[in-house]
């Protein structure tokens, strides 16, 4: 078993999808033009899946300064960009349309290279790119996994490893198809600013049993929840 410390979760419940998009985007758009207003930039890292999609669809509307914005990935199936499971596709066809068509994207895929050959040309592209990372926005999957960091496999060792300077590893899921990129756990916690956003009872149920979880390996989004580095913002309705 392994023991995992405890953090601040703050946490934004919601009985409507719609309102839990309007208070997320919002939030998420205000910290992005903070960013710009004092850094010149910003960077907004994103996760894949149908969750995000409806916020996607409103944050690409908010009146901010996106050609001064790049958005990256948490994480990245390994296959070509044209393909219907690739993360950097579903991005590019729900968030960088309308206002947010201005922003730069910045993809984790290399072609014809490996996925356990990328992480260093990985790393590099996204310290020089997206680095440091304004807003994070992780998702959860119904066996707790988050990014591409899945339960009990071999690679999360060196994945939540805080002085693993890599922010990418490569990751071959026993329970999901295709070969993985996905960002680690100190390049998550690195974040200025750290979301959670899941939907549904059935994700609710997940997210408590990972808080109680004292094996971080069976159940990865507690590696994120219960550390006492960074704040998380927990958006879920039920």
């Amino acid at each position: 078993m392994v023991e995992v410390g405890t953090m601040s979760r703050n946490i934004h419940p919601f009985t409507a999808q719609s309102q839990l998009i309007e208070k997320l985007s919002q939030s998420i758009s205000e910290q992005l033009q903070d960013a710009i207003d004092t850094h010149g930039k910003a960077s907004l890292i994103v996760s894949g899946g149908s969750t995000p999609k409806p916020l996607f669809e409103k944050l690409r509307l908010s009146n901010i300064e996106w050609e001064k914005v790049s958005i990256g990935l948490c994480d990245e199936r390994w296959v070509s960009p044209s393909d219907d499971d690739s993360n950097e596709k579903l991005v590019k066809t729900h968030l960088l349309q309308d206002r947010a068509s201005k922003a730069k994207f910045v993809g984790m895929f290399i072609d014809n290279v490996q996925a356990e050959n990328a992480e260093l040309e990985c790393t590099k592209k996204i310290k020089e790119t997206l680095f440091p990372f304004t807003v994070v926005i992780l998702g959860m999957g119904g066996d707790a996994h988050t990014a591409s960091l899945f339960p009990n496999n071999k690679k999360l060792k060196e994945a939540y490893d805080l002085e693993n300077e890599e922010l990418c590893i490569s990751i071959e899921p026993q329970t999901a198809p295709h070969m993985r990129m996905s960002l680690t756990r100190s390049a998550i916690l690195s974040a200025k600013h750290l979301y959670l956003h899941f939907e549904g009872k059935k994700k609710l149920a997940v997210y408590n049993e990972a808080l109680n979880s004292k094996d971080m390996y069976q159940t990865p989004i507690s590696a994120i929840l219960n550390q006492d580095i960074l704040d998380v913002e927990v958006y879920y309705y039920e």
